[in-house]
């Protein structure tokens, strides 16, 4: 069984060819290690190996967690659906919140951001794939609500995530990605400080690199298989 130090490494370096195969600049793909139902004596260990980002998908594991560690300067990112009734310790206690998908959660989040705090930093979801059962808006719609978000307080929207269908072939998940990429350039007309894509996990994070991504959400490859 690799470690995580071992495994945090190889995924490193798996970024950093996925980068150069891609005529990427070195390090312009950022590690998001994707961190739920994990024990925080895990997030510790790869804390050590230099990872600051961590993602977390529920809310009551996450705050435990943020409480364990807090002696530690990590950046926590909310990357799981999120429902108006939990909006509150999402925008007191995280630094990114990656799953918008309506103009009433970034209200409240606004609201709802302590004036002490910095902005909260807010990629806008988008169900690429247009598939029924899953979260994020359409990509019509996407301008819309980018538009009306970047008129709240206490948030700095900073782009799109997606996670695009299971099962599709490289070519397929490169195709699916550059949607998401043309869809930022796009919209960087409306919000010109628009600078991530939030996409690409353990399964097609070369795609996703290939096609731009800032952001790449990985677990598994870290921490091995969710029990």
């Amino acid at each position: 069984m690799t470690s995580i130090a071992e495994n945090i490494a190889l995924t490193l370096t798996r970024i950093r060819e996925a980068e150069a195969q891609s005529r990427r600049s070195p390090h312009s793909v950022k590690l998001l290690a994707v961190s739920k139902t994990r024990p925080a004596s895990e997030l510790r260990e790869a804390y050590a190996e230099g990872i600051r980002d961590f993602g977390e998908n529920y809310l009551q594991d996450a705050l435990a967690k943020i409480e364990l560690l807090a002696d530690l300067d990590i950046s926590w990112h909310f990357i799981g659906p999120l429902q108006s009734n939990k909006t509150r310790p999402v925008a007191e206690h995280f630094h990114w919140v990656h799953s918008v998908d309506r103009l009433k959660i970034a209200r409240r989040l606004s609201e709802q951001r302590p004036e002490s705090m910095p902005p909260l930093n807010l990629c806008v979801q988008v169900n690429i794939s247009e598939e029924l059962n899953k979260s994020g808006v359409l990509l019509d719609e996407a301008e819309e609500l980018v538009r009306e978000i970047g008129k709240l307080d206490n948030l700095r929207i900073r782009g799109l995530m997606a996670i695009p269908q299971a099962g599709l072939s490289e070519q397929q998940q490169r195709q699916t990605f550059g949607r998401l990429h043309n869809l930022l350039e796009h919209l960087k007309t409306v919000s010109p400080n628009l600078d991530t894509l939030s996409m690409g996990m353990s399964q097609d994070m070369n795609a996703a690199v290939a096609e731009g991504a800032t952001i790449v959400r990985i677990g598994t490859a870290i921490f091995g298989a969710r029990n």
